[in-house]
């Protein structure tokens, strides 16, 4: 069931209501009673058990602390549900920015950190406003499928130490194949109990989803692994011990510090993070609508995406957005508005302000345990294969995308996999230009009846000749439009060139048109286009393409009677 603002399609531009009013805005309108609340009560306190231990490893892994994560979600979350345009999608600290967030901070700093989040929160409201949200759904597939390998891989690299309890000679590199190195190194230093709580954790998630999925498997192996660690005093890094454990109460808002300076300089990252913020969450969002049957508003979410950005960074938080897992997680449990979804980012707070002390003693191990299965569960396995087995193509962008992914930069992967994906749909789509001659039959016989490669009839009059055109006349194909209608004419004084099959043409392959015209206007042939509509016409007017003596005609039958009565003609 789709909503209904989304169900009709008409000429008419959506109106500003239609894009922008927030699906809670919706909801309420439809009535939300004590049934719906109780629904989305379960489903958010499900999504938030699944959300506390993500929210702290992501923000570990990204440089920032546990209880930033928490913030992030808390804050970011609650206004995703509020202000978005999704039904069901939740928001928090996604695995796909750990890269880019550690990084950032590593160069510039927490504060550094803050001002691209908050940066970033105004450049995606800014999209949306100027609804361009569905301009992301551009990027290819294979794209999307490769950069998230890619930073799957990223993260699992970068639990390595916490999984191994390694020790490095001075600071852990960054890059990968600087990393690598360092991690091979450093194995000597392993610690075989630090091992044993990673793969205990590992193992429980993965035995609870196989036996009981109705558990939440990453609290009760985070749960298990802690009470394990605390019993019998094992010499691990906790969060209490590496980041002086989670506070009982929440910040206020400040603003993070600004100069001009430290602006220029996290520019890049605020961009990055807008770029990944917008697909990550418009993917999650459709990920969710084919899970309903609903539909999303793209440019509603964006300023949603926006607005808890801006929050997160007001409360020291690290980047918002919608989060695939979760998200599918609450549709599953059973979710029907975004009030789970606010829910959610309430029983967080509680778990804050009830059981910080509790979440100082699970060990970072653990928390590296999962984000090892979150990096697994990134890779679009299926997908991966299906896309590598497509076509050549395919598996180039796919690759090209991983590759820089992995040893350069998630960014210039995105770039450069999207650069080839139209590269290679401009190729594609040239391939579909046709020009097909067609034989003049009776009227009364349907074009539908004919196969005109075994008919054998043939035209009724041997000086004038019907092609229909077809594919997509646009720059890529331009050339092959000028080289094969440079030899329709030869030999015939009438022509008629039927676009019904055409799509668009672009001003490229109308000049090209235009050129072939030209030429017949000096040789004498008359000219009739022929199922042209409106768009196409004003093209091809723009580039001052006038066929000789007849012109434009609404049928096949019209411009070839019009040929013959033609005085001037010879046909």
């Amino acid at each position: 069931m789709q909503d209904a603002s989304n169900s009709s399609h008409s000429s008419a531009s959506p109106s500003f209501a239609a894009l922008f009013t927030p699906k809670l805005i919706t909801v309420l309108r439809e009535g939300y009673g004590l049934t719906r609340l109780r629904a989305d009560a379960v489903a958010g306190l499900t999504v938030a058990v699944v959300a506390l231990p993500l929210s702290m490893a992501i923000a570990v892994a990204s440089g920032a602390s546990p209880a930033q994560g928490l913030y992030t979600a808390i804050f970011g979350g609650f206004l995703v549900s509020a202000l978005g345009g999704s039904r069901f999608q939740i928001g928090g600290p996604a695995g796909a920015f750990i890269v880019l967030v550690a990084a950032t901070a590593q160069a510039h700093g927490m504060a550094g950190l803050l001002l691209a989040t908050l940066l970033s929160g105004v450049m995606l409201a800014v999209i949306g406003w100027l609804r361009l949200g569905s301009l992301i759904r551009l990027i290819p597939y294979p794209v999307t499928v490769g950069f998230t390998a890619g930073i799957a891989l990223i993260i699992f690299s970068s639990q390595l130490k916490s999984l191994l309890g390694l020790t490095f000679d001075g600071k852990e590199p960054g890059p990968l194949l600087e990393k690598l190195p360092a991690i091979w190194q450093a194995l000597p230093t392993a610690s075989p109990i630090t091992i044993a709580l990673s793969l205990a954790t590992i193992l429980i998630i993965l035995a609870l989803r196989r036996f009981t999925p109705r558990l939440p498997g990453m609290l009760v192996a985070i749960a298990v692994t802690a009470a394990a660690a605390t019993l019998f005093g094992l010499p691990v890094a906790t969060i209490g011990s590496a980041f002086g454990g989670i506070p009982e109460t929440l910040p206020m808002p400040s603003l993070p510090e600004m100069s001009w300076g430290l602006l220029i300089d996290v520019l890049p990252s605020a961009v990055a993070f807008t770029l990944l913020g917008a697909i990550e969450s418009l993917l999650s969002a459709v990920v969710a609508d084919g899970m309903t049957g609903r539909r999303h508003r793209a440019n509603c979410e964006l300023v949603a995406q926006g607005a808890a950005n801006v929050a997160s960074a007001l409360f020291g938080g690290i980047c918002v957005t919608g989060t695939i897992a979760r998200t599918a997680t609450n549709v599953r449990a059973g979710a029907v508005s975004p009030i789970s979804g606010m829910l959610h980012s309430l029983f967080l707070m509680l778990f804050i302000l009830v059981a910080a002390p509790l979440l100082d003693y699970i060990p970072l191990a653990s928390l590296a345990g999962v984000l090892a299965v979150v990096a697994w569960n990134m890779i679009e396995k299926h997908a991966f294969a299906s896309l590598l087995r497509a076509s050549r193509g395919d598996a180039a962008v796919l690759l090209v995308t991983l590759g820089l992914t992995v040893f350069r930069d998630l960014i210039e992967g995105i770039l450069a996999g999207t650069l080839l994906g139209a590269l290679l749909f401009i190729q594609r789509m040239s391939r579909t230009v046709g020009v097909a001659q067609t034989p003049l039959v009776p009227e009364d016989v349907p074009d539908d009846s004919l196969d005109y490669h075994d008919s054998g009839l043939s035209p009724a009059d041997p000086e004038l000749v019907v092609y229909r055109l077809s594919g997509a006349w646009f720059f890529g194909a331009a050339t092959s439009i000028e080289s094969i209608l440079a030899r329709v004419a030869d030999g015939h004084r009438g022509l008629v060139l039927d676009f019904a099959a055409v799509p668009f043409i672009d001003a490229s392959a109308a000049r090209a048109l235009e050129g072939v015209l030209g030429a017949a206007r000096h040789s004498g042939v008359e000219v009739a286009l022929t199922g042209t509509n409106h768009d196409m016409r004003r093209v091809l007017f723009a580039n001052g393409v006038r066929p000789p003596l007849v012109g434009y005609e609404r049928s096949i039958e019209a411009a070839v009677s019009k040929l013959r009565r033609t005085p001037s003609s010879s046909v």
